[in-house]
């Protein structure tokens, strides 16, 4: 018998549907006619055991137990689910061989993973197991898939991974979790203090952008502009901004800012009415490619620009388009890119696009389905690729409207890769009046390319510029001073805090750090982040006013109390690039896990020298209808990212 083990009951159903029928339902698997057998986990059947279950005295919180470090570590059942555990033992007891179908991604790969290490699949048995990478749950993707599985034992390094990961974040977790929530009974603050190596960090972000905010003070900036035509002409005028001289530094700030008045009103008296000289002109034709297709922070991103969606909405619509519709492909993906072999199905998923959306039917119809861009990459692919739409048929116009909407910005994204680049005239002219520099720029569409199916959110028409030659005297017919204020930084959004956790290279004050980490490094996963934004909401560290993300009194004093190492995005970065290189064979389990563990006992040290006295006099509001001690279990587990 041919045993799929699936990481979810969909996922085994679409396997199970491509297989010898007549299928035979049976408790927790489906059997085919010549005999294969598809079962599946229901998420994670396995979780890190408590401290508690290494030694009972760890129950009662102790900060001179700390730092917590398991010699040998331990995997219990998850009681909702012991049932499909014993269902899959026995399966695999049963079983011939064994095809590993977790989804696509790290979590998905340790996942399967430790079910079949817990019950006791290793040696040659082990080294058997292959690996089906299922990214479309529509059966004409999975037979593709199936014929083209894997050695399971080629994303060792993956699973390690996700497995260093899991470690690393129970470690850090518990720990400091246990430290500053004693010491902050000692200050009379009565709630749990959940400490995670990714969720702080993002707290972190969210109150200094909020102190940004409220030291700000806003400072006046000075520009001019001159109104400029042609003389004698009937062309329309056009507006040229004045560029200070060096001469003017002494009244900049550091961005170049005009701070004094008086200095932009004498330009602007010296320069209206004047001969308007055209010293440089630049006109060049620029081509702009299709954007790359989405993973799904960027498609989280955009969603919240263009629909105020938030991370865990579209995480959660995406995957009832992916699981209930299977109208995408595989959601949590972190690649931006598709297998070249995709590329042959362009037909079939640009014509369910069609036929699912009929507003794009004149898109397609004029789409080049023989384009190869940049998003085709096998060098960029490995386990998923990024999001897409399938080639199911569906009636789209029934689907709930944030359904509708996400997969038809998923839809115009990929039939965005079928049409020509964007392209563009644009024209810089320097002008010199009174003997001061000005310039106008200005773009002219010459192709409107992809941008025929991706509109952009709100452009603001440009000004155009007639046709001018260097040498050229033109008349400068008005000037005035524009007077503004500099802004204080905008609080964050859904959209915002996704982008700065994705580009946290932004905010590592370490250059060292900066230097290492990649383009794929962030805060977290593709997976996890929408729930970390979202587990800050329900620990009431983080509030919503409207649109905007802002820290609570709880989640300042949080922060205010704990180390800097623990709340800014430099140790996090750190570990993720770290994690990333032990997926691509870089570095090893044991070079990441020992220094961390040894980590451990500053932190802790620290933690007992520090009394939270940022949290004195916050109150926290009791969960109803718990007893504190299972809600503090709760949060504690939840604290490890």
């Amino acid at each position: 018998m041919r045993l799929f083990i699936a990481e979810k009951p969909s996922l085994g159903r679409a396997i199970a549907d491509v297989l010898a029928k007549p299928l035979k339902k049976q408790d927790g698997c489906i059997y085919s006619a010549d005999g294969d057998c598809v079962t599946w986990c229901i998420g994670h059947l396995l979780e890190q055991a408590e401290p508690e279950r290494y030694d009972a005295s760890l129950k009662k919180w102790s900060i001179d137990r700390l730092p917590i470090i398991p010699e040998q570590w331990q995997l219990v059942p998850k009681s909702k689910t012991r049932k499909q555990l014993k269902i899959i033992k026995s399966l695999i007891k049963q079983a011939d061989s064994i095809v590993h179908a977790g989804d696509p991604d790290r979590e998905g790969q340790l996942l399967v993973d430790q079910v079949l290490a817990y019950h006791g699949v290793k040696g040659a048995r082990a080294k058997g197991v292959q690996r089906l990478l299922i990214s479309d749950l529509n059966s004409m993707a999975v037979r593709h898939a199936m014929t083209k599985m894997r050695d399971n034992n080629d994303f060792i390094p993956l699973s390690t991974s996700a497995l260093a990961r899991s470690r690393a974040d129970w470690l850090y977790g518990i720990n400091m979790t246990r430290a500053y929530t004693l010491q902050g009974q000692k200050v009379g603050y009565q709630g749990v203090l959940s400490v995670g190596r990714v969720q702080t960090p993002v707290l972190g972000l969210v109150v200094e952008r909020d102190r940004q905010i409220q030291r700000f003070i806003s400072k006046p900036f000075y520009q001019v502009e001159a109104v400029v035509k042609q003389q004698g002409g009937q062309s329309p005028s056009f507006r040229a901004r004045w560029q200070p001289s060096k001469a003017c530094d002494p009244y900049r700030d550091e961005q170049g800012r005009v701070l004094n008045k008086g200095l932009a009103e004498n330009v602007c008296s010296r320069i209206s009415g004047q001969v308007a000289l055209v010293s440089k002109l630049d006109k060049t034709l620029k081509k702009q490619p299709p954007p790359l297709l989405f993973n799904l922070s960027a498609l989280q991103i955009e969603a919240n620009k263009r629909y105020a969606m938030t991370a865990q909405q579209v995480l959660d619509n995406c995957q009832q388009l992916y699981e209930r519709h299977q109208l995408i492909t595989y959601p949590r993906s972190d690649s931006r890119y598709l297998p070249v072999d995709q590329h042959a199905m362009a037909g079939q998923v640009s014509g369910a696009v069609a036929a699912n959306i009929v507003e794009l039917n004149c898109v397609v119809d004029e789409a080049d389905l023989s384009l190869k861009g940049r998003c085709w990459n096998d060098s960029k692919v490995d386990a998923h690729h990024a999001i897409i739409p399938t080639a199911r048929k569906q009636d789209v116009s029934a689907l709930d409207k944030p359904l509708r909407q996400l997969y038809e910005l998923i839809s115009r994204y990929y039939l965005a890769q079928f049409l020509p680049s964007y392209a563009f005239n644009e024209t810089t002219v320097e002008l010199e009046i009174s003997g001061g520099v000005f310039v106008a720029k200005a773009r002219q569409e010459v192709e409107l390319g992809y941008k025929k199916v991706l509109p952009d959110r709100g452009h603001q028409q440009e000004q155009t510029l007639p046709a001018l030659a260097q040498g050229e005297m033109l008349s400068c017919i008005d000037a005035k001073v524009l007077e503004k204020a500099t802004e204080p930084p905008k609080p964050y959004n859904d959209g915002t805090l996704l982008a700065a956790m994705t580009g946290i290279s932004r905010y590592v004050s370490s250059d060292a750090i900066r230097k290492i980490l990649k383009d794929t490094d962030g805060l977290g996963t593709e997976a996890t982040r929408a729930g970390i934004i979202e587990l800050l909401f329900k620990r009431s560290f983080l509030q919503r006013c409207g649109k905007n993300i802002q820290a609570t009194e709880a989640g300042k004093g949080l922060i205010a109390s704990l180390p800097v190492s623990a709340t800014s995005a430099d140790m996090t970065a750190q570990w993720e690039a770290a994690l990333n290189s032990i997926s691509e064979r870089e570095s090893s389990y044991s070079g990441f896990m020992t220094p961390l563990q040894q980590s451990l006992f500053p932190l802790i040290k620290e933690a007992k020298a520090t009394l939270p006295t940022g949290l004195k006099g916050v109150k926290v509001a009791k969960p109803k209808g718990r007893r504190r001690s299972t809600t503090a279990k709760k949060i504690t587990r939840s604290a490890r990212t």
